[in-house]
């Protein structure tokens, strides 16, 4: 069975930082690029950051760069979201997801496999 599992989100205070996991499992997860979403209250869900299978950085969202980074720990079938310096507009569900692509393609119908999701609160 395939599975993408994201854990780490929580609430934290402006200026704080959060790492959040994705735990992969049921695929070939270095043959896939792995990317971060996110969905605010009331909006789209839009793109944040990818890694691809060569490890390849690219950014999706302008607002994150320098605040957020990506890694990849093949050994563990994991990937992490670094967030630093965390403001309210980055709260919403961040979700990770995983397309065979080589390289991050940018369009959200590419990726194979979602995760469900987890909650960051971003406090004022």
């Amino acid at each position: 069975e395939v599975q993408l599992v994201e854990s780490g989100g929580g609430l934290v205070q402006a200026g704080g930082s959060l790492r959040l996991s994705c735990a992969a499992s049921g695929f070939t997860f270095d043959s896939y690029s792995v990317g971060w979403f996110r969905q605010a209250p009331g909006r789209e869900r839009e793109g944040v950051i990818c890694i691809s299978k060569s490890d390849g950085i690219t950014y999706y969202s302008d607002s994150v760069k320098g605040r957020f980074t990506i890694s990849s720990d093949n050994a563990k079938h994991t990937v992490y979201l670094q967030m630093n310096s965390l403001k309210p507009e980055d709260t919403g569900v961040y979700y990770c997801a995983a397309e065979i692509f080589e390289y991050c393609s940018g369009h959200e119908y590419e990726y194979d496999y979602w995760g469900q999701g987890t909650q960051v609160t971003v406090s004022s």
